[in-house]
């Protein structure tokens, strides 16, 4: 197998399947695949047990959504990271509220916020998803840091070297938005 290509590279491959090169598109979706994956388990371990969403199913479309929609607006590498992030969070929302459409939710199928470190309640994906919106109103950074910590599973390091900014920067980002999440989902 050969090494997987560079940032850079995968950069060009997706400037070129926003401009509808197939040979491009052939490129790129195993690697897009391979990093959503990875991504989506991680996504996965949060849902609730019994979750109808499997992991492949949440990667096609993800995958789908990633190279229709946000192909052509990825620049780097923490664009491609944030637009994948963004992908699965719709997926999952979207699923949410096809299961929860007519009924009210389940608090069983609440998803834990623990996870996110926003106090010990839990709080129901399509009110997150309102929330993060709301919240990337106000601080469009900080809805990032969010969806990049809690959707892509990325450490607060990782963030902070995607974005380009200052590892303290990322800390009160998050912070604060767990602080604003909290209040807000309260």
């Amino acid at each position: 197998m050969p090494d997987a290509p560079d940032s850079e590279e995968i950069v060009r491959l997706v400037a070129r399947c926003g401009h509808g090169d197939s040979d491009a598109l052939n490129h790129l979706t195993p690697i897009v695949y391979a990093e959503l994956k990875a991504l989506a388990a991680n996504a996965m371990r949060r849902e609730r047990a019994n979750h109808t969403l499997q992991t492949t199913a949440l990667v096609n479309e993800a995958c789908l959504r990633l190279l229709g929609d946000g192909a052509a607006s990825m620049a780097n590498r923490a664009q491609f990271a944030a637009l994948a992030a963004q992908a699965m969070r719709r997926v999952l929302v979207d699923h949410a509220r096809r299961r929860h459409a007519g009924k009210r939710p389940d608090p069983a199928q609440r998803i834990d916020i623990v996870e996110i470190d926003l106090a010990s309640e839990s709080t129901d994906l399509v009110e997150l998803d309102g929330a993060l919106n709301r919240l990337a109103a106000l601080s469009p950074r900080q809805a990032q840091v969010v969806d990049l910590k809690f959707f892509a599973g990325l450490e607060l390091e990782q963030i902070a070297d995607m974005l380009e900014i200052a590892r303290p920067t990322v800390v009160r980002d998050w912070r604060m938005a767990r602080a604003w999440l909290q209040r807000e989902l309260a």
